[in-house]
């Protein structure tokens, strides 16, 4: 009794997990729920089912692992669970009017988002649920989980608010604790999650975020109460919020943590992005996925051709862009620069390789994509694809469309299903080697020539899309005329030959610039490869729902396949010289793009950035990697 008194004068703080179990056997008023107790600890979700769905729940725990993190399953009718707290035990029930039989009755403890709070602060950031005195808020998403068996329910996340300047710091520490749900799955707009309104969780309390928070949410335990509450005809679970505190230590290598969980290589360690601001969302990747795109980045902006393209660069344009598209699901892709204006076709041989590129890797992971052009190009263009087509540079016919000045109202019904903003076609539009809007309304190649007349206003669309929520925008450029390059104007007016009179005027809300536009065009596919190679970014993808993230081996091939290759982009640049196109630089009608010939300098470009960047070992993923016939063959550790 002495020693009861005295913990009930103690700090709840410092009391050990035991002794805080005990307080709250004996309904300590002070213990509403136990979120801020017991840091350094895992607290648990319990949940209670009758035996015959015990294996039914266990199927769904295993397939959704980020809101299920399964800490134990007892046995039938076992009250006590020794892994996780000795000296302890589940009460027995009283079914209804009646006793039940707890020896029918398996229990399982599932992690829980409060094991994590204690790490949280002492990085620095802010747990504003506990800084308030409230219950975390939990909300029941759109999004559904994995079903199995005879369950099935949405996905319930907790929300935190966080510092902007700290999210890297939120994610890095909470990926460490994967029993307690591990990283975020969502960091951003909760509308995006079908979360309509913050002040009403569906459980907890209302948390006030503070100047300067973004919403971060976590997958939720919670998520176990959404699939018994129309399951079993019995079932029992703990109050939201009021968890079970365990002796398990909140480290990644404490002794229950299988040991595919253990403590992470630092390259596998995520950082959080902002990819757009409308609406706002984050996504999640690797520190080893980031270096590699980086590499790639620095990689297409060498200058061969010394046209002073560095000037222009801005670190991760290109990362964002990827980042970007691989949340999109519909891309619209437009290229066409008729620098050419005395020939027919006045086009060059820069742009359409790239564009293709990227549609060919979009495509391969299950994007929609939609090419964009000139009305006066259609018809060559339509021909030009078809004959891809036939040489396998594409497997299938890519839809082609033309954009003409309809109106005030043209972008907007273009870029939207009866031009409703609410319902846009696309989420990504991207221009590459694209002619750009000049502050004169004009369109000028690098000799300042206007070649207006042979452009259409494509820029009118991403002008559109600016003030369409859900539609991003990538410019890809190598002189700063080209469409999207406005988001580096000052650069380019400052920096480039004639840049006061060419430099493009429309922005996108990324601008990746490249040595040549069809490197950028290639260094985006290999882009999205690394990042559906990334487990980091395939969890958050998921939500952290299905199966472990590991990619077959079969759709490795299909994306590999699917990469520039240095004998795909000779079959499709010899397609472009058949057809009339020439080199931008030099107007030749040769096997070269911006004056550059193919082999030596865009042959080597394509096999570095797959050779380079693709083959490096990153926690012993790939096991033999080799270059055969310039394709980048990959064999995959099982």
């Amino acid at each position: 009794m002495f020693v009861c008194e005295m913990m009930k004068s103690e700090h709840l703080n410092n009391l050990s997990p035991a002794n805080l179990r005990l307080l709250i056997r004996q309904k300590d008023p002070r213990i509403k729920t136990t979120t801020g107790l017991a840091n350094g600890y895992q607290q648990a979700n319990v949940v209670v089912l009758p035996n015959q769905l015990a294996d039914d729940f266990h199927a769904f725990c295993r397939s959704n692992p980020a809101p299920l993190p399964l800490l134990y399953r007892s046995q039938s009718g076992e009250t006590s669970c020794p892994p996780l707290a000795q000296h302890t035990c589940c009460r027995r029930f009283t079914f209804g009017s009646r006793p039940g039989s707890w020896s029918d009755m398996v229990c399982f403890y599932l992690g829980c988002s409060f094991g994590f709070e204690g790490r949280l602060k002492e990085a620095g950031v802010p747990v504003r649920n506990v800084e308030q005195g409230k219950n975390v808020s939990m909300y029941r998403t759109a999004v559904p989980c994995v079903p199995a068996g005879a369950f099935s329910c949405p996905l319930v996340v907790t929300m935190r608010p966080v510092p902007a300047a700290l999210l890297d710091a939120a994610v890095k520490v909470t990926h460490l604790n994967p029993l307690a749900h591990g990283a975020p799955v969502h960091v951003g707009d909760p509308a995006l999650l079908g979360i309509q309104d913050l002040s009403r969780p569906d459980y907890g309390d209302a948390v006030e975020l503070q100047p300067g928070d973004v919403t971060v949410f976590w997958a939720c335990g919670v998520t176990a109460i959404e699939a018994i509450l129309s399951k079993p005809p019995l079932a029992f679970s703990h109050s939201p919020g009021c968890m079970f505190l365990t002796d398990i230590p909140d480290s990644p290598t404490s002794t229950i943590t299988p040991p595919t969980e253990a403590k992470p290589h630092p390259e596998l360690t995520p950082l959080c992005f902002q990819v757009s601001q409308n609406p706002l969302l984050y996504s999640l990747v690797s520190q080893g996925t980031v270096a590699k795109i980086r590499q790639l980045e620095v990689m297409i902006g060498e200058d061969p051709g010394e046209r002073g393209i560095r000037a222009l660069f801005v670190q991760d344009e290109l990362l964002r862009s990827c980042l970007a598209l691989s949340h999109s699901s519909s891309v619209a892709i437009t290229t066409g620069f008729p620098t050419h204006y005395m020939h027919s076709p006045p086009d060059e041989t820069d742009g359409p390789p790239g564009a293709i590129a990227m549609a060919t890797m979009l495509l391969s992971l299950g994007k929609q994509v939609t090419m964009v052009t000139d009305r006066r190009a259609l018809e060559m263009n339509r021909a030009i694809i078809d004959e891809s087509v036939r040489t396998g540079v594409l497997k299938a016919v890519i839809p082609l469309v033309t954009f003409e000045d309809g109106g005030p109202d043209a972008a907007r019904h273009f870029l939207c299903h009866h031009g409703d903003p609410n319902k846009p076609r696309f989420d990504h539009l991207v221009a590459i080697e694209r002619s750009g809007r000049a502050a004169d309304g004009n369109y000028y190649n690098m000799r300042a020539v206007n070649i207006k007349h042979l452009v259409d206003p494509v820029d009118d669309l991403f002008i559109a899309a600016k003030h369409i929520p859900g539609i991003g925008t990538t410019g890809i450029g190598d002189g700063g005329n080209e469409l999207g390059m406005g988001k580096v104007k000052e650069k380019v007016q400052s920096l480039m030959p004639k840049g006061g009179l060419i430099a493009c005027e429309v922005p996108a809300d990324h601008a990746v610039t490249a040595g040549v536009s069809n490197w950028g065009g290639y260094a985006v596919a290999c882009g999205l490869y690394l990042l559906h190679t990334c487990p980091a970014h395939l969890r958050y993808l998921r939500k952290g729902l299905g199966l472990e993230p590991v990619t077959s081996t079969e759709q490795l091939q299909d994306w590999t396949t699917n990469l520039p290759s240095v004998e795909k982009e000779e079959s499709f640049l010899s397609t472009l010289v058949q057809f009339g196109i020439r080199s931008g630089k030099t107007g030749h009608l040769a096997m070269e793009v911006d004056g550059l010939t193919f082999h030596p300098t865009h042959s080597d470009m394509i096999t570095r950035l797959l050779w380079d960047r693709l083959t490096a070992a990153s926690a012993g993923r790939w096991r033999n990697c080799r270059v055969k016939s310039f394709s980048l063959c990959l064999f995959i550790s099982k």
